[in-house]
């Protein structure tokens, strides 16, 4: 065992596409040219397949853009791909992460190559909305506002990036209220309050489905371009090298015939997913041969799990998985909770996966991610309540002994992906800052 998110009232709330690609730049004049940046457990970075000319904003000014996220890989993900699409158009870009001095981002974004500053004060919203935890949320919201406030004067950005978390929302609002140009990028398959209540500042709004359009208030905003995956994600990886690099003991004549099972529980851990995993995994592979287990337990978890799992020859146990596309193209079947961008690799990776949402994820984003991929693409969905050792056992044997089913589920996942998410978000904000500068070079 290896150990390795001042107009007018909205009156209404989230219910549950397309905007013609920008026109070409006048103003920007595009080069295809990479940017080598440090690898990072978000992304690896490889060359685009775009063919692209070099990007200078008018009069010799640098283009600099702000991106708002943390908490959590979903929501930081998601910003460096966007932020690393923009480094390979325009390698000169200025980008600057902002978010929460204790949060995720604090060490990954840095590690990715980029400047980061942390907000002092974040503005989480608990729940239910009345808790007497909020009472204090004015005062925080007002005093996170003035932080933000003056970080985004000193750097003077062209425009704003928010891809969610609870210290993206007084960042992008306080842009807004600076008259900065404003976009957002919403993972879930519906939006949250905060993004909501930010759409009606911004100037765009990207979504990962067409159908989460319909949950907001100004549907001309929105753009459904897919989520932003790890540039590695979208590169060829040989199935062979992938699982050579987990098992070296593999041989190549057991090779064609062995099932790898990915148990994805999330960065910080899944408990429930876990302890399902422990009642069941040692009897699989006692029983299955050529059955291979990839488990993530989540690094508050891994200790625990780590003294409680027997050593098996065909069993990685990890805290976390620094090599993700290694990790899909290894797997033919991912366990995993219903985080949204860990359903959107699924799809741009086409595997079959069975899905055990979190509860605990405001507002049940992750149980409408599942129940939308169980729509799409026929995922499995098994909720905390009915999952145990027995069920989750019986579901993984069925879709692994039925070749046909694999084969569907993957084709469908393929489909239903739109892999180049990053690029389509990076065009549009590069054409919203074109048109920014040439309304104001027209005026001048």
């Amino acid at each position: 065992m290896a150990s390795s998110s001042l107009h007018p009232h909205p009156s209404t709330l989230p219910f549950y596409p397309s905007i013609s690609t920008p026109s070409n730049s006048s103003l920007f004049h595009i080069n295809f040219r990479c940017r080598t940046l440090k690898p990072t457990c978000c992304l690896s970075i490889h060359q685009s397949s775009d063919s692209r000319t070099d990007t200078n904003i008018e009069n010799d000014k640098t283009l600099r853009i702000v991106f708002a996220a943390g908490g959590t890989g979903g929501h930081i993900c998601p910003a460096v791909a966007i932020a690393d699409e923009l480094k390979i158009i325009n390698p000169t870009t200025q980008i600057l992460f902002i978010g929460s001095q204790n949060g995720m981002e604090s060490t990954s974004v840095p590690y990715a190559g980029y400047d980061f500053v942390s907000v002092p004060t974040t503005v989480p919203l608990f729940r239910p909305i009345f808790s007497p935890q909020n009472l204090l949320l004015p005062y925080r919201l007002i005093k996170s506002l003035i932080q933000c406030h003056s970080i985004i004067k000193n750097f003077n950005p062209h425009i704003v990036v928010g891809t969610g978390g609870y210290v993206s929302f007084p960042i992008c609002l306080s842009a807004a209220l600076q008259r900065i140009k404003l976009v957002i990028q919403e993972q879930n398959s519906v939006p949250g309050i905060a993004n909501w209540v930010l759409s009606f500042f911004a100037h765009k709004v990207f979504v990962a489905f067409d159908s989460t359009i319909e949950c907001f208030p100004r549907k001309d905003k929105c753009v459904a371009c897919g989520n932003p995956v790890r540039l590695s994600l979208r590169t060829y990886v040989s199935k062979v090298v992938a699982r050579l690099n987990f098992f070296p003991r593999l041989k190549k004549e057991d090779e064609a015939n062995a099932r790898v099972v990915l148990v994805l529980g999330g960065s910080l851990g899944a408990n429930a997913v876990n302890i399902a995993m422990l009642n069941l995994y040692y009897q699989m592979l006692m029983e299955k041969h050529n059955l291979f287990i990839i488990w993530q337990t989540g690094v508050e978890a891994f200790n625990e799990m780590e003294s409680l799992v027997r050593n098996h020859p065909r069993l990685l146990l990890t805290p976390f998985l620094h090599s993700m596309d290694l990790a899909y193209a290894a797997a033919d079947l991912i366990v995993s909770r219903a985080g949204a961008m860990t359903c959107y690799e699924i799809l741009a990776t086409g595997k079959p996966s069975i899905l055990i949402p979190s509860p605990n994820v405001a507002e049940g984003h992750q149980f409408k991610n599942a129940s939308l991929m169980a729509k799409l693409v026929d995922s499995r969905v098994i909720t905390e309540d009915e999952l145990d050792s027995i069920t989750l056992e019986t579901t993984i044997e069925e879709i692994l002994g039925n070749e046909a089913l694999m084969a569907e589920m993957s084709e469908r996942a393929l489909k239903a992906a739109k892999p180049g998410a990053s690029a389509d978000i990076a065009q549009h904000i590069l054409s919203l800052v074109e048109s920014s500068v040439s309304k104001t070079s027209n005026k001048i």
